[in-house]
This record gives C-alpha cells, sequence and structure tokens, in this order.
C-alpha cells in the first residue's frame, strides 16, 4: 500500500503527535508498505525534499503557540510530486494547514482520507483569546472541527473514549469513529536497553541521591497540564518523606511561573525542572524515576503515562478519562479524584518499595497492547475499509518508465 502522511508536526519538532507519526511511520514500513510524508518546515520559509523525495516540506507561518507552524502555501511542485507518490490512501493528522491541503489533494486525485483527530482544540481555546470571548471561540472550534472530520475525509480515528463521546454525543456525528489508542515503541523505554553508565550519570548529574524516591511527569509546562497541582501537593509529600523530589521534564509558556512557584512554596530544591530535552534522552528519565504523576485533565490519552509504564513505573494520574483505559487502579498505579486521594496513594507507594516494584512490573505487561506493531494493524484495517472497493494502485512513474524504455527498445530510439 502506498501511503501519504500529511502532519503540521513532525520530527525534529518532538511532542506527542510527532512521535506517535514516526512510530506508525516506521511500524507501516516494517510492514512493507510505502510510507510518503507531507509537513511543514520548522525553522524557515523555505520549501525543499528529504529522503530522496519521500518527505516534502512547506514553508510554514509560526503561530505563537510553542513551536507549531501551520502552513497556507500548497506548491505546485509538492502537488506535482504528491501525484508522481500515486497514493492509495492519505492519512491526515491535522485538521488545519497541512490537513487542509490533504483534503484538498484527496479530492483533486480522488484519493480517499483517513483522519486522526488528536488534540482536545475547546481546552487550548485560551491560548487565542486570552481569557475573552471563549464561550464563542469553542462554538466556532467546534464548528470548524465537525466540518473537517465529517464533510471531507472517509474514515475518523480517535484515541480515546472521551474523544469518542465527544465526537458522538456533543458533535452528533453520525459517521464512524475508530478507537484506536495510539501505539508507541515499548523497547526504546525497557530498563535493560539502556546503558547503566547513562543512568547514573543522569542521577549524578541531577544530584539524586540512593534513597531519594523520584517522582517524574514528563510534558508541555503549561496551565492546562495542571503542575502546580504536583507542585503544591509535594509539600504535603515532603512532611511524611524529606527524600522524596520531584522531576519535571519538559519546556513550555509557564515554566518560569512553576519555577517561581517551587521557590514560594521553598521546596526548589526538591523540585528539579529540566527544560527541553532531546529525544533520545527521554528514556533515561524515565529510568530514573521511582513513580510517575500526572494530573492532566485535557489529554486525549497520554502517551507519556505508556511511555513510564512501559519503562515499569507506576502511574498516579488524575481520575480523567483518558487514564481510565490505560492505568488499572491499585495493579498499575492509582487513579486519584482529589488532593487528599494524590496524598494518600503517593505517600502509600513511596514509603512501599515492594508495592512499586509490582505495580511497575504489571504496568510493564500492560504496555505491550500498545506496541506500535498492533497500532499499526489496527491503522491498517481503517486504511482498508476507507479503500473497499477500490484497486490498490501501481507505481505508475516506474511503469510508465518502464513501458517508456520498452517503446524506446522497439523502435530503435
Amino acid at each position: 500500500m502506498r501511503i501519504g502522511i500529511f502532519t503540521d508536526t513532525y520530527p525534529p519538532f518532538i511532542n506527542g503527535v510527532s512521535t506517535s507519526i514516526q512510530m506508525l511511520e516506521n511500524a507501516l514500513r516494517k510492514k512493507g508498505h510505502k510510507v510518503f510524508i507531507v509537513t511543514v518546515n520548522p525553522e524557515d520559509m523555505s520549501y525543499h525534499f528529504e529522503d530522496n523525495g519521500r518527505i516534502i516540506r512547506i514553508p510554514g507561518i509560526p503561530t505563537g503557540i510553542y513551536d507549531y507552524r501551520l502552513t497556507t502555501f500548497y506548491p505546485i511542485k509538492a502537488v506535482n510530486k504528491i501525484k508522481d507518490w500515486n497514493l492509495d490512501i492519505i492519512h491526515s493528522q491535522t485538521e488545519f494547514g497541512i490537513g487542509t491541503f490533504a483534503r484538498v489533494i484527496g479530492k483533486q486525485l480522488d484519493i480517499p482520507v483517513v483522519h486522526t483527530y488528536h488534540t482536545m482544540y475547546e481546552d487550548y481555546v485560551h491560548y487565542i483569546t486570552k481569557g475573552y470571548f471563549d464561550k464563542s471561540s469553542k462554538k466556532i472550534v467546534e464548528y470548524l472541527t465537525k466540518f473537517y472530520c465529517d464533510k471531507t475525509i472517509e474514515e475518523l480515528i480517535v484515541p480515546t473514549k472521551k474523544t469518542y463521546d465527544l465526537f458522538k454525543e456533543k458533535y452528533k456525528y453520525d459517521r464512524n469513529v475508530h478507537i484506536i489508542p495510539t501505539g508507541i515503541e515499548i523497547e526504546r523505554f525497557y530498563k535493560e536497553k539502556l546503558e547503566v553508565s547513562k543512568l547514573e550519570a543522569k542521577r549524578k548529574v541531577l544530584n539524586l541521591k540512593e534513597n531519594d524516591v523520584v517522582l517524574l511527569f514528563v510534558g508541555r509546562v503549561a496551565q492546562e497540564k495542571s503542575i502546580d497541582f504536583l507542585i503544591e501537593n509535594h509539600v504535603s509529600l515532603l512532611k511524611k518523606n524529606k527524600n522524596c523530589k520531584l522531576i519535571i521534564v519538559g519546556d513550555g509558556p509557564d515554566l518560569e511561573k512553576y519555577k517561581d512557584l517551587a521557590k514560594k512554596y521553598k521546596i526548589d530544591s526538591k523540585v528539579i525542572f529540566t527544560g527541553k530535552v532531546p529525544w533520545e534522552e527521554v528514556p533515561v528519565y524515565y529510568n530514573i524515576a521511582d513513580i510517575f504523576v500526572t494530573a492532566s485533565h485535557t489529554e486525549t490519552q497520554g502517551l507519556t503515562v505508556i511511555e513510564a509504564m512501559a519503562a515499569s513505573l507506576p502511574v498516579v494520574a488524575l481520575d480523567d478519562e483518558s487514564f481510565r483505559n490505560v492505568v488499572i487502579d491499585s495493579l498499575t498505579g492509582y487513579l486519584f479524584k482529589n488532593k487528599k486521594e494524590y496524598i494518600d496513594k503517593m505517600s502509600e507507594l513511596i514509603s512501599d518499595k515492594d508495592k512499586r516494584k509490582m505495580m511497575g512490573s504489571q504496568a510493564r505487561i500492560n504496555a505491550e497492547t500498545y506496541s506500535s506493531k498492533y497500532f499499526a494493524e489496527r491503522v491498517l484495517s481503517v486504511y482498508k475499509l476507507a479503500l473497499k472497493g477500490r484497486p490498490l494502485k501501481k507505481n505508475k512513474t516506474f511503469f510508465s518508465r518502464l513501458k517508456n524504455t520498452f517503446k524506446r527498445g522497439i523502435h530503435g530510439k
């Protein structure tokens, strides 16, 4: 199958969507499929090909939201190149920018479009409105989401029941919605895959002592992640265990605010902010930690939770629908509803090393169900549904060249 993935975010840009796309791409290629990428140039306004023309980068304008760029440029060179790819299916990973381009190409070239809805946009409206016109802005978001996900695609994929309910119950979406939890390359988070010297070096850099119990959060450092909840409640945890440290891995608009909050509570020596870290180093942080924590209520799935489980960490997460399908309460970790439950369950795990080990072992077993292999297989089943009744295409470019060569041979030209 010849598959075109259209996305506004792709490595070297690092976030959950970018990681999941690269993982899907690798898994599909391992299965023998041809995968092509259309994405934004994250650095400047130039347009170019990469990887022998398998990746097209289109100029994008900075949006002001983190490092995201949005493109409205659809060069004819890109269109012609995509024609040469002779795609069977287009998999759009964004509603706007490159996502719009995916829908235009799909219509022009009669290629079915499958779309994955990654982001609960209503939770991010405040970045644009700054608190003004939130209600009307959310209605606009709802209208645009329903338009892009209903009128312009063949099949819709969502990562969780929470997102499924958004479309079915709130948006009254009456077409197929496939719940496919995003997979990860779980093997890269296994402790045995990492050099012991790297783990020891990282502990030394972070000034972690042998008897420290390390709590870890990985993600964007922003309001919707509720990192203030983790910092404020760390004060109570320290009263019961002074060797408890919280590491916050990631960057974002509220990094300095949360650093100041830790100073305000006089626990800045017990709360470590790493800032942005390279993608290849992330598994090291999981494997120097003892417990993964999150109080975020805006996730569509929470890939960092699965990454933590793959690294054999018990997870303590907000009792949100995004996490209920991943964290099995009292088996792979705990779900909490309020401050008291968080402190009680965290205190129990901090003081009980055997329980942490037992839950961590079970977490790793459960993480297997989110492997890239199973994820790719489920996505392929949706592709086949979108392609139902359509024959797979051959590479026209290759066969046209072969045909021309044959003709030249016959006519002696």
